[in-house]
């Protein structure tokens, strides 16, 4: 412990250290002399400074400083806790009390910047003489005299540039602001507005930088050291020059024992502790880039992006990391495997959702995002093929007039496209006839379901895509029920995790909760579901989906407990996908390349992604209890609308 506490505030002194010390030898001033000149020179400006407080009308209006709120680092934190990603603008900075301050770090600050701090009302007599003093026996600006306070403006509110003018203002300034607001208020926000080096702004994010440990745990030794570092952060830093740092770390220890702040046992022992340092932190990677992008995002589009990066955000996100990664390692896994198979400069994006809660359980936007930043999950749109087609059965089944055992024609047809004729094919050619609606999704037929969205309206189709969530651009053509539009993996998921909750829903989100640095709520996602889809209609829409998986173009979907999905594949084989869920897990995958160029002849969501899907799904329900989906008889079938 030391021998003086910090809140005692009253330092003895067995001899005058309040700054001559630090002039001795200038010139041939002697003592009597030296003394003369700093009391006057005090006097004369400590005079003028009081004068010019009256007249500097243009200076900036310190009472701003009561509601001021620095800007602070966001972080994004896994489901389970776990530090994803730092985010801030030029300033990496975390606020934390004056009370979570460590002691040592508050007296080696003061002892090396202010030692006078609770005496003085802004600008420090002595200081400003012995500044005047120095300069004028060195020829030049040696030093400046500031206070902490003084700093603190100078901050806030003023230039760097060395002027007198400036320093006057300082002065005037500090002295306005030790008027409104008392000393500990202002020690506070200096420690956490200073610059320590290495974009660590305020005591909280350097101590974590340069030690790993929160500013409240720091030792004396670690406390000097860092104080030793405001006045040349990089020139000290001990990253640069441990042996500069120790030096500094010295010059702190030496004036608080002659401030008699620290004894002799606890100097000596200060300068032997052995230093662990941490690492640089500022504009580090996140652990789950894609994740942390995608979060980004959400926040960005409902707060702003200087609330983001000046906010002070604490985001807990859906995702817990370690299946993420399983997720991530999976991707990376297939990609390689399907460059094998001859499909190159392949990407691939995975979406997975719990479809009780529309929360993500996995977001992974490509095969490296070391290489590309781009995240595919949640900003690429692809066209989704005949993935589409359950949102056009299930708009049929809403209406009543329809079931999964009603017969459609897969039959030759065609319709007026603007300047022309459009001629519907089936992947493969030929026509099968009359068939159910649950052979034709089965079998991917292309005729049955734009026959369909015929009958029951393209606008329909598209307002029954709106209410799942899509929210890409879609236009009622007649090719829309073959997925001839854009979309993206998380809006495919997030459909058919709302069919596979029978119509409740949630926005599918990526971040549970959003509180700001002192614990305030600013979004909270607690799932609040609305049945947003007929129960019958979307029961109906799971269970041909089944049939898909258990003997359709999903065959390879395949994972021994029950389970609904579709298969997509376009034209020229640029996109091809499976989406797919069981009651607990829904989850997109597409593979394509970033170039929207064919990936190889022949493939398609059966033979190639299906198998990606059944590979991540056993291993995300490995744990998992097997589930059922409740049957449609369960419902009640809507009425026909006449």
């Amino acid at each position: 412990m030391s021998s003086r506490t910090f809140e005692d505030k009253q330092p003895r002194r067995t001899r005058n250290t309040s700054g001559f010390d630090f002039i001795k030898g200038v010139g041939q001033v002697t003592g009597g002399t030296l003394l003369s000149v700093t009391m006057l020179t005090s006097s004369i400006v400590a005079g003028g400074l009081v004068g010019l407080a009256v007249s500097f009308r243009n200076l900036p209006d310190v009472r701003q400083l009561r509601n001021f709120f620095p800007s602070e680092t966001s972080y994004i934190y896994d489901i389970e806790g776990r530090l994803l990603s730092s985010i801030h603008g030029e300033a990496n900075r975390e606020v934390v009390p004056l009370d979570n301050i460590s002691p040592d770090l508050k007296r080696a600050v003061l002892a090396s910047e202010d030692s006078d701090f609770y005496y003085h009302h802004g600008i420090n007599p002595k200081g400003v003489g012995r500044a005047v003093v120095a300069n004028w026996a060195a020829g030049g600006v040696r030093e400046g005299g500031s206070t902490v306070t003084m700093q603190l403006v100078k901050n806030l509110f003023l230039s760097h540039k060395r002027a007198f003018t400036r320093k006057l203002a300082e002065g005037v300034l500090a002295i306005r602001l030790e008027q409104i607001l008392p000393k500990d208020e202002i020690l506070e926000m200096y420690l956490n507005q200073v610059y320590w080096g290495h974009n660590n702004y305020g005591v909280q994010t350097a101590a974590r930088s340069y030690f790993n440990k929160s500013a409240q745990n720091l030792t004396l030794a670690e406390s000097a050291m860092m104080a030793g570092l405001i006045q040349a952060p990089e020139q000290y830093s001990p990253f640069v020059s441990m042996t500069k740092a120790k030096q500094q770390q010295k010059l702190v220890l030496n004036r608080m024992l002659e401030l008699e702040w620290i004894t002799q046992k606890e100097y000596n022992n200060a300068l032997k502790e052995e230093i662990k340092l941490g690492k640089i932190k500022s504009f580090q990677g996140s652990a789950l880039p894609y994740v942390t992008n995608a979060v980004s995002l959400e926040l960005a589009k409902k707060f702003g992006r200087d609330a983001l990066l000046k906010g002070g955000m604490r985001v807990q996100t859906t995702v817990d990391t370690k299946f993420q990664q399983m997720a991530e390692k999976l991707v990376t896994k297939w990609h390689y495997r399907l460059l094998r198979r001859g499909l190159y400069k392949n990407q691939i994006a995975l979406v997975a959702v719990d479809p009780r809660t529309h929360f993500v359980k996995a977001l992974v936007g490509g095969v490296d995002a070391k290489k590309s930043e781009f995240n595919r999950a949640n900003q690429a749109l692809r066209q989704p093929g005949s993935a589409f087609k359950p949102f056009v059965y299930y708009a049929a089944f809403a209406t009543g007039k329809y079931s999964p055992n009603t017969t459609v024609y897969d039959t030759p047809v065609r319709y007026r496209d603007g300047s022309g004729w459009y001629y519907p094919r089936n992947y493969g050619g030929g026509f099968a006839g009359s068939m159910s609606i649950r052979t034709a999704l089965s079998q991917s037929r292309n005729i049955p379901v734009i026959k369909l969205g015929k009958a029951i309206g393209m606008n329909n189709v598209v307002d029954t895509c709106r209410i799942l969530g899509i929210t890409s651009p879609m236009q009622p053509v007649t090719s829309l029920p073959l997925g001839a539009i854009g979309v993206t993996p998380l809006e495919m998921a997030g459909a058919y995790a709302t069919l596979a909750n029978y119509g409740w829903q949630s926005p599918t989100t990526i971040i549970v909760r959003v509180t700001d640095s002192s614990g305030n709520v600013l979004l909270d996602n607690t799932p609040k579901p609305k049945q947003v889809l007929d129960p019958w209609a979307a029961a109906a829409t799971i269970d041909i989906m089944k049939s898909v998986i258990n003997g359709g173009t999903g065959k390879n979907a395949a994972i021994g407990r029950q389970a609904a999905g579709k298969t997509g594949t376009t034209s020229s084989e640029k996109d091809i996908w499976f989406v797919g869920t069981t009651p607990q897990l829904t989850t997109a995958v597409w593979v394509g390349r970033d170039d929207n160029r064919t990936l190889a002849r022949g493939a398609t969501g059966g033979t190639m992604v299906a198998p990606i899907w059944r590979d991540f799904m056993l291993r995300a329900l490995k744990n998992s209890r097997v589930e059922y989906f409740k049957p449609y008889s369960k419902f009640r079938r809507p009425k026909p609308k006449k």
